[in-house]
């Protein structure tokens, strides 16, 4: 028993070692795995779903080692893949990725895998491997990717009146790696209330018809969605422009140019160019139309007085101006109404109520045979069927009678004159009526008259063009007693055959510049310049036009005709037309302009019609002068002195400043590079009682006017000096008049003074002298040699003095010292004479019972006690007084005309001297 029981024992033991040791050393079998998978791996993550799951059977199981599965080898280039034993037993493995997988970068693998088992051993020697399986990887795509427009903007176009299946194509693109999510599957306008679609490939098409009148350009947002509904963070931006239907017609055309005053020329037209939808024209002819009717007297002409433009374009002297300004000196059109608006252009509108009489010192009296007659006249037709005669001129007896001597009228739209000659200078039948009937006598626009009688022929010109009378009736001459005459304007004086003098066919209509002149119009030169417009077309440059353009202007260049055959070179022609106005202030406000055109095309008489286009020019409004008169507003004088004359405005100052943005700008004759201003009139008014004729007067002597362009009427009302010159020519003359009175009765003459530009557009200051006189100098006649100050220290008044450079002179040392010198010499006179000079002047103060504020301290000479030493101290700060005062002139007076060169040093010793002797005594 314990044989066999040892012998069993061991028997078993050895079977089951020699079974195990037999078994751990045979690996007889090599793993087997599929021949292929098919995986998936999501991206951005790492464990790769395989189909079918990986696993590996080994036939030696459940043998230890040889029957367990250790690994799987991963083979191919770069394949980003590795293989994990989940179970060694059961062989199950893991495919995981070594990190996350990009779709975008890859989106499928392929690559080996083989299996081994554990082999013979722990060591691992003896491992068998499977065959190899081809594994397919398929990364799965994340929506991580917004769709993206190819452009940020797109631009299309339709045409007016059709709908269109596809205006334009937005395209937009997705990153993503996947056909779900990298396709975009709709686009959608986020714009609301559009007439436009979209459809899912993004072609965009209108819903209805447009039209470019209405609107002819669209702005629409587009957005994009992928299959993901992931929607595209930047929308794009859709512009579609309506195209019109090709109309002829002119393009590129500005509705409203503006025009700066003192630019010149200005082109109204730099890109236009004519539209012919594809027709070849063989002719064109384009207009150009400036309507300026509304401006003034139908334009911005010359804004100067007539009697001054008629001086400016060369005609004779003599011109007696019936419509002026009114003013001092030219009252009589006080009761009319004006309607200039905004234009210097003095203009009178008569409604059949208003009437003016011309006074007998204006009547010109020395009309003959030969005369002229002119006037601006804006008239319409007259209510009823039979109008009554509107007179504009009339001279017609005065009292008595009611004969019209000549006159002239409107009657139904037809314009008369009417001359009737003396009985005494013949006895015949001549001719006496002259008619014209025109149709700008009743097209309420304005026309420049001009009347030429050198009889028995009476022409018209109308605008420069002449016009002979239709019909001209005889009359026998005027027989009549000497009564006096009667010339009115806006109608006829009936002085006579009524129970009360009145006036009679009243004119309606407005009237500007009504003059009468002796003598005949010299030329057409004349008229064309007295009418001539200061603003028109122009062209601005004939360089690089076709020599085959023609061109035409009208007299006023209100209107330019070309005409050629080639369509660009009319195009470049069209585009050198400029506006243009000369005028220094011109009128603001609106221009219209008018363009219209004829187009012929090859074998055709008229191929396409091009509308007419309305446009305007817009002058701006212009900068405004102030003119400023300056000067000494008391003098003191003794009567016996105005035998010789006094001269008025020795010291007088004129400035004209134009304010130009926020800085002024001055008026100088001596500085080029400065704006300059002349003036067209300047009146010295007398107030109060007028001049006695014969014994008071003013005087300005002829030889002042020597190369001026100046005149000037006198009167017992004032002085007028008219003509358009420059500021300091003006004020030159001015200082030339004196103030004569051979016997004075008044205490107290005043003077004013107003200057004009633009013919009473702007004006000046009122500036008023007043003249005391001085009627008894006994009182001081008999001290004169002793008590007198010097000559040069009697005028005591403010002075404004000028250099060439507009700086005051300072006196120098030894003048200060030659003052201190006299007045101490005055003092020791002074004191002899003192007792007998008070008691002198006291018996004449009361004998003339002059009282002391009549008497101008300044300008008498008076026992005065002046202590040298305190005036020597004093003389210092009297100099500085003085500069600080200079400093304040020269900053008023800064741009003023020059004076003319006067005595600088002397003026100042005044100026110091009537400080000094204002402190002192009066004994």
């Amino acid at each position: 028993m314990e044989l066999q029981g040892s012998s069993h024992t061991p028997s078993m033991d050895f079977h089951i070692v020699t079974g195990g040791i037999g078994d751990y050393h045979l690996n007889k079998h090599k793993p087997w795995i599929e021949s292929s998978y098919h995986g998936v791996i999501t991206e951005n993550t790492d464990v790769v779903l395989l189909d079918p799951p990986l696993v590996a059977l080994d036939k030696d199981a459940p043998v230890p080692y040889a029957g367990e599965i250790c690994g799987f080898d991963v083979q191919g280039l770069g394949a980003p893949f590795k293989a994990v034993v989940l179970n060694s037993t059961s062989g199950e493995g893991q495919l995981q990725a070594h990190g996350p997988i990009d779709c975008e970068h890859q989106r499928e693998y392929t690559f080996i895998i083989q299996a081994h088992d554990c082999g013979t051993g722990p060591p691992g020697s003896g491992e068998k491997r499977s065959h190899k399986a081809v594994v397919h990887i398929q990364v799965g795509d994340v929506n991580e990717f917004s769709p993206v427009f190819g452009q940020s903007e797109y631009h299309g176009s339709v045409t007016e009146g059709k709908v269109s299946d596809s205006i334009l194509q937005v395209q937009a693109s997705d990153d993503d790696c996947s056909p779900q999510y990298s396709q975009v599957c709709n686009y959608q306008i986020i714009t609301e209330d559009t007439p436009f679609a979209i459809d899912h490939n993004g072609n965009i098409r209108n819903t209805e018809s447009l039209s470019f009148d209405k609107k002819s350009h669209y702005k629409i947002l587009v957005t994009a969605f992928d299959c993901g509904q992931k929607r595209a963070v930047q929308d794009a931006v859709v512009y579609i422009h309506v195209k019109p239907i090709c109309k002829p017609g002119w393009q590129a055309w500005k509705k409203c140019v503006d025009y700066e005053p003192g630019m010149g020329s200005k082109l109204l037209f730099p890109k236009m160019h004519l539209e012919t939808c594809e027709r070849s024209v063989s002719w064109i002819r384009i207009t150009v139309e400036l309507v300026t009717s509304h401006v003034g007297k139908g334009c911005n002409r010359e804004a100067q007085s007539e009697r001054s433009l008629q001086k400016l374009c060369g005609a004779s002297s003599g011109t007696t101006e019936l419509l002026p300004t009114h003013n001092g000196n030219f009252n009589w059109t006080a009761t009319l109404v004006t309607d200039g608006g905004q234009d210097s252009n003095l203009i009178y509108r008569f409604d059949g109520r208003q009437a003016a009489k011309i006074p007998d010192r204006v009547v010109p009296q020395n009309l003959s045979d030969q005369f002229t007659i002119a006037t601006w006249m804006k008239h319409g037709p007259s209510p009823g069927q039979r109008a009554e005669k509107e007179t504009l001129l009339c001279n017609s007896d005065k009292t008595e009678m009611n004969r019209h001597h000549y006159s002239l009228y409107v009657h139904n739209c037809r314009l008369v004159f009417l001359l009737r000659t003396d009985y005494t200078q013949t006895d015949s039948f001549r001719p006496a009526e002259f008619h014209w009937k025109l149709e700008q006598i009743c097209d309420k626009e304005w026309h420049y008259y001009v009347i030429s009688i050198e009889f028995p022929v009476v022409t018209l010109y109308v605008d420069g063009m002449t016009y002979d009378p239709y019909l001209v009736t005889d009359d026998w001459p005027i027989n009549s007693p000497q009564i006096d005459l009667q010339l009115t304007v806006g109608a006829c004086w009936q002085g006579g055959e009524v129970s009360k003098a009145k006036f009679t066919q009243y004119f309606r209509g407005s009237l500007s510049g009504l003059t009468v002149r002796p003598g005949k119009i010299e030329s057409q030169n004349i008229i064309s310049c007295l009418q001539a417009c200061k603003e028109g077309l122009d062209i601005t440059s004939l360089e690089g036009l076709g020599q085959r353009i023609k061109f035409h202007f009208n007299p006023a260049q209100s209107l330019v005709v070309m005409e050629g055959e080639d369509l660009e070179q009319m195009n470049e022609a069209l585009r050198k037309v400029s506006y243009m106005n000369s005028r220094q202030i011109p009128t603001p406000g609106v221009r219209h302009l008018r363009v219209s055109t004829a187009v012929q095309c090859f074998g055709e008489d008229m191929c396409i019609s091009v509308p007419d286009i309305e446009a305007v020019v817009m002058v701006m409004q212009p900068s405004k002068p102030h003119i400023t008169i300056t000067g000494v507003e008391h003098l003191t004088v003794p009567a016996s002195n105005l035998a010789q004359g006094l001269s008025l405005f020795r010291d007088l100052h004129i400035i004209s400043t134009v304010t130009k943005g926020d800085e002024p700008t001055y008026n100088t004759d001596h500085r080029s590079g400065v704006f300059t201003h002349n003036l067209d009139y300047c009146d010295i008014m007398v107030l109060g009682e007028e001049l006695r004729a014969g014994l008071e007067s003013l005087e300005l002597h002829r030889s002042a006017l020597l190369g001026r362009q100046l005149e000037y009427t006198n009167s017992t009302t004032g002085m007028s000096i008219y003509g358009v010159d420059s500021i300091s020519h003006y004020a030159d003359v001015i200082r030339e008049v004196r103030y004569q009175s051979r016997q004075a009765v008044d205490s107290v003459r005043s003077f004013r003074l107003i200057c004009s530009e633009l013919n009473g557009r702007y004006t000046s200051n009122q500036y008023t002298l007043q003249v005391n006189i001085l009627h008894r100098e006994e009182a001081t006649e008999h001290v004169n040699h002793v008590m007198a100050p010097p000559k040069y220290m009697q005028m005591i008044h403010p002075m404004v003095v000028e250099s060439n450079t507009h700086s005051l002179a300072v006196p120098s040392a030894a003048t200060v010292v030659i003052v201190v010198c006299i007045a101490a010499l005055v003092v020791v006179v002074a004191l002899g004479v003192h007792h007998l000079y008070q008691t002198r002047y006291k018996e004449d103060m009361q004998a003339h019972k002059l009282q002391e504020k009549q008497l101008d301290w300044d300008g008498l000479c008076l026992s005065i006690t002046v202590n040298p030493l305190e005036s020597f101290k004093e003389l210092q700060p009297a100099e500085e007084l003085i500069e600080e005062e200079d400093d304040d002139e020269d900053e008023d007076i800064s741009s003023a005309e020059s004076d003319s060169d006067e005595e600088t040093t002397t003026s100042v010793i005044h100026h110091q001297t009537t400080m000094q002797w204002r402190k002192a005594t009066i004994h």
